[in-house]
């Protein structure tokens, strides 16, 4: 089995799992962790360099998951790498929990406590601006919601680091088109995204952000990059991935499947792995 294979099987396994946190807890951003599942897999299980028995590690690349309502996808991820054991997942949004519907930096592997939108890539950049003043070879890994990216501080941190040439910061835009209520560009037109970044002085690559093969190529240099600029890469996504009658629908956001519709999402789940 190729590593590619291997990530995909992960990524069904921890897709499950974050259904059943959800429908244990009734509460979730379910469709929020099913557009970017492919991400998160692809960075934890191929490209950062972390350790499960250091989770302080001083040399660990660090990962800012800025719209952090997304956090329950990382959750089944770090248990598997064994951050911490795996009957934690039952506890989700329960009282006392260390998982909660936003990441805590408490928690084992979590660099960052997340909650309101806008911030993460700030926090990213200030990382990455530290590792370069002290010569570190760690790098600064966030994942940024595009729906998110109405919030201006998204952008003064675009700003800060296109200006100091933070080559070690590594952006993913989770281009799922959604808002809570409805298409970004039909609320706030984001288009042309690619090129606002561009001018924001980053390197800018689009990929297919449900594949992993093709996550792993854009992603493939990134500690040897011939140039300053931080890197975006703009994932194109589906909000829902994988269960049809939640995928695009801007009313599932935040809210499990009730009564029937459970069968039917572990139903199309198991369909999608075969």
């Amino acid at each position: 089995m190729d590593n590619y294979s291997l990530i995909e099987q992960k990524v069904a396994w921890a897709k499950r799992k974050v259904l059943e946190m959800c429908i244990q807890a009734n509460l979730g951003h379910l469709t929020t962790a099913y557009s970017c599942a492919e991400i998160v897999a692809t960075l934890y299980y191929g490209v950062m360099r972390v350790d499960p028995d250091k989770p302080q590690w001083d040399d660990r690349d660090r990962f800012i998951m800025s719209k952090n309502h997304g956090s329950i996808m990382t959750y089944p991820i770090l248990a598997d790498m064994g951050f911490f054991d795996l009957s934690e997942l039952d506890t989700f949004m329960a009282d006392g929990t260390h998982l909660g519907g936003h990441s805590k930096s408490g928690l084992p592997g979590v660099d960052f406590s997340g909650g309101s939108l806008g911030i993460g890539l700030g926090v990213a950049s200030g990382l990455a601006y530290s590792a370069k003043m002290d010569v570190k070879d760690w790098l600064t890994f966030t994942l940024v919601g595009d729906a998110e990216s109405y919030e201006g501080s998204i952008w003064e941190a675009a700003m800060f680091a296109g200006h100091n040439e933070l080559h070690n910061l590594i952006a993913v835009l989770d281009r799922n088109r959604l808002g809570v209520t409805g298409f970004t560009e039909n609320l706030l037109r984001l288009e042309p995204i690619s090129d606002k970044w561009s001018a924001f002085g980053w390197e800018v690559r689009k990929v297919d952000g449900h594949n992993i093969k093709a996550l792993f190529e854009s992603l493939s240099d990134v500690r040897e990059r011939k140039t300053n600029k931080p890197l975006m890469i703009i994932a194109e996504t589906t909000k829902g991935n994988g269960i049809d009658f939640m995928s695009n629908e801007p009313l599932y956001h935040g809210v499990p499947p009730k009564s029937t519709d459970i069968e039917r999402a572990f139903r199309q789940l198991v369909a999608t792995e075969s």
